[in-house]
C-alpha cells in the first residue's frame, strides 16, 4: 500500500559535488541549489505525463548550448597564424 502525496517532502542530492534540494509536492517537483531560492529544474506532473515535459526538456537542452559563450578571435592572433615568421639573417 502506497501514502498519498499531500504536502511538500524534501530531499538533499549531491550531483558531482554540488548539493541540490529536491522538492516534491502534489502539483510536481523542483530542483534547486542548495542555498538558492529559484528552481533549476520545475517538472509538473501533468507534463511528465502527457509529454511535454520531454519536449520542454529537449528545449531547454538547445537553449543552454547556445547560450555557452564561445571565445572571439582578434585580428591578431588570425595574422600570426596565416604569415610565415621570418628566418633571422645569417652571419
Amino acid at each position: 500500500m502506497t501514502t498519498t502525496l499531500d504536502k511538500e517532502l524534501k530531499r538533499q542530492v549531491s550531483v558531482e559535488g554540488e548539493d541540490y534540494v529536491v522538492a516534491i509536492d502534489p502539483e510536481g517537483l523542483r530542483v534547486t541549489g542548495k542555498g538558492k531560492r529559484k528552481a533549476q529544474v520545475e517538472l509538473r506532473w501533468r507534463d511528465l505525463l502527457n509529454g511535454e515535459a520531454a519536449l520542454a526538456v529537449a528545449l531547454n537542452a538547445s537553449l543552454s548550448q547556445q547560450r555557452q559563450p564561445t571565445k572571439p578571435k582578434t585580428e591578431q592572433s588570425s595574422d600570426r597564424a596565416t604569415k610565415p615568421v621570418p628566418k633571422k639573417a645569417r652571419r
